[in-house]
């Protein structure tokens, strides 16, 4: 087999048109690979979907919701969940959120304390025991849930949240939106979020600011209070008392330390209003009465009045910046493509009220065309941590192949040999993109083109510099010692070194086949197999057609004379 493959090499190095056509052929390849990037044909990302035994829902209702409201859609949302064969168990936290895992510390659900927001945290079955991921599993209910339960209550938001696969981010997709003016970064975080909706891709979309709705303070009269014999301590008391609860007496029991508190609070139908206008309010604190010296019993209405006031907004700071987040996930597809249309999207739609100025590779500055006031664009989240991974990884792997080739420049003195191993290692590059193109034809998600792909293909690049490394030491050796000339020598070189090659990059590729079946490092595996393969093609064919059509003889002060058999010693 090696003699016939040494002939065909022989043949392809002794005639100039199947030299072109197999360097043409390879620049073809290499065009065409890397085009599947731009092309999307494959996705990049920084990490491919986890595959978790658990992940959480968080729903939140419209400021000023019921938690009678809260538990309704949340009753909603179980009755889908229980239904699913993989889940095993699950738990509602009304009011609250869930106590603190991975996800919740990232996505601030200890924050959450307030009767319009509850936290499901649903447990699975083993993923070795199931078929389904969980983040398919994800991708097919959220629509579901999202249509038939937040329909429920106008303005509710539900969110699936699942323990991150990579770095923790807050969200994979995130626009940050700074200014001086409030009222101005709300309109144009809201407008943000208006493009992330008609965004595709972009789901859960929220934005991380409350809410300004209205509400009905309670005033007192100090005037009316002290000419109706009460005080204004007795009136706070006896609303926090109604609607809060407090202590109001102790108890003692000999089977207890300490005393024990009589906590005093109105029934949960007691605490609900008749309606949501002044006209409830006043009816239902017009059943609160107070008794005052004269034992005369007086309604709370008589010494306090209830104004309709807009609420006040939580005023969020970045680094002593005022700002606020718009968040989306991103429905099994990258973060960086549906952040490069919704960018698009405000670069086109938003000039009819600010300037844009682009600022950095994705940010941008906005001037209000009517106030002029400043308000800057930054992208966060997974994307940018997505971004920096890969320039950093683009980097190193400049770095690598910068060192090789002043390595090889030392060793054998020669541009032009060390600019050809260069070359036959990037050329593994073709085998990692086209691998990750058949993958994702046989795979029922995206296969993307991830950090960890990356990282095996820096690892490749070793590899084959070592086989291009052995064949030209080789060839030099049957050049020098035996007399070969050049043609003859890289098809004797290529076709004795090609049984090692074979059987290191066999020994690769089978223990990679280990790897290419993870979430998380099937990137890394998949980049080891196929671009093994490529670095053999052009270690062995690619690698002796450039060898050859450069000036060995003069490299290797070759000298003509009587060729020695390459097997005499």
């Amino acid at each position: 087999m090696y003699d016939k493959f040494e002939h065909i090499l022989l043949n392809i190095l002794q005639t100039p048109s199947k030299k072109r056509l197999m360097l043409w052929l390879t620049l073809g390849g290499f065009i065409l690979s890397v085009a599947m990037i731009p092309t999307k044909l494959v996705m990049a990302k920084m990490l491919p979907g986890k595959n978790n035994d658990t992940y959480s829902v968080y729903i939140d209702l419209p400021s000023g919701s019921s938690i009678e409201q809260t538990k309704h859609v949340s009753e909603c949302v179980t009755t889908i969940l229980q239904k699913e064969p993989e889940a095993l168990d699950m738990e509602v936290f009304l009011g609250s959120g869930s106590p603190l895992d991975f996800a919740g510390l990232i996505k601030g659900s200890h924050f959450k304390n307030s009767e319009n927001v509850s936290e499901i945290v649903l447990n699975l079955t083993k993923k070795h025991d199931r078929s389904e991921p969980s983040y398919l599993m994800v991708q097919r209910l959220r629509p579901v849930i999202q249509k038939k339960c937040e329909a429920i209550v106008p303005r509710t938001n539900i969110k699936f949240v699942e323990p991150p696969a990579g770095p923790p981010t807050m969200a994979a997709v995130v626009a940050e939106v700074y200014g001086n003016d409030a009222k101005g970064i709300r309109h144009l975080a809201g407008r943000i979020q208006d493009v992330f909706h008609k965004t595709s891709g972009l789901v859960d979309i929220d934005i991380m600011q409350d809410e300004i709705y209205d509400k009905f303070e309670v005033r007192v009269n100090s005037d009316k209070i002290a000419r109706s014999g009460l005080d204004i301590k007795h009136v706070n008391d006896i609303l926090y008392l109604a609607f809060e609860g407090m202590p109001i007496a102790v108890k003692n029991s000999s089977n207890v330390s300490e005393q024990i508190p009589i906590f005093l609070v109105l029934d949960p139908m007691g605490k609900k209003f008749t309606s949501k206008d002044l006209n409830g309010v006043l009816f239902k604190l017009s059943s609160l009465k107070l008794m005052n010296g004269m034992g005369m019993m007086v309604p709370i209405t008589e010494v306090v009045s209830v104004v309709s006031v807009k609420s006040n907004p939580m005023i969020v700071t970045k680094n002593l910046h005022q700002m606020t987040n718009v968040l989306a996930e991103t429905d099994m597809v990258s973060q960086v493509y549906p952040l490069m249309e919704a960018r698009d999207t405000i670069l086109s739609t938003f000039s009819n009220e600010y300037e844009i100025t682009k600022t950095g590779l994705f940010n941008l500055e906005l001037v209000d065309k009517k106030t002029h006031e400043r308000y800057q664009l930054l992208w966060d989240g997974e994307m940018e941590v997505t971004l920096d991974t890969f320039v950093e990884l683009g980097g190193a792997f400049i770095a690598a192949l910068i060192l090789i080739f002043l390595l090889m420049v030392v060793y054998y003195k020669s541009f032009t040999l060390s600019g050809i191993v260069l070359l036959g290692s990037f050329l593994s590059i073709v085998g990692v993109i086209v691998g990750h193109f058949i993958m994702n034809i046989f795979t029922a998600d995206t296969f993307f083109l991830t950090a960890t792909s990356l990282i095996g293909f820096i690892a490749l690049i070793g590899i084959s510099s070592r086989n291009s490394l052995l064949l030209i030491d080789f060839t030099k050796s049957l050049m020098i010692e035996k007399g070969m000339h050049k043609s003859e020598a890289l098809a004797y070189a290529a076709a004795t070194r090609a049984k090692p090659i074979f059987l290191t990059a066999a020994a690769i590729i089978l223990a990679s086949t280990l790897l290419a079946s993870d979430a998380v490092f099937g990137g890394l595996g998949v980049a080891l197999i196929f671009g093994t393969i490529a670095a053999v093609v052009a270690s062995l064919i690619v690698v002796p057609i450039l060898l050859d059509n450069s000036d060995l003889e003069r490299h290797f002060h070759f000298h003509e004379r009587k060729a020695v058999s390459a097997t005499r010693p």
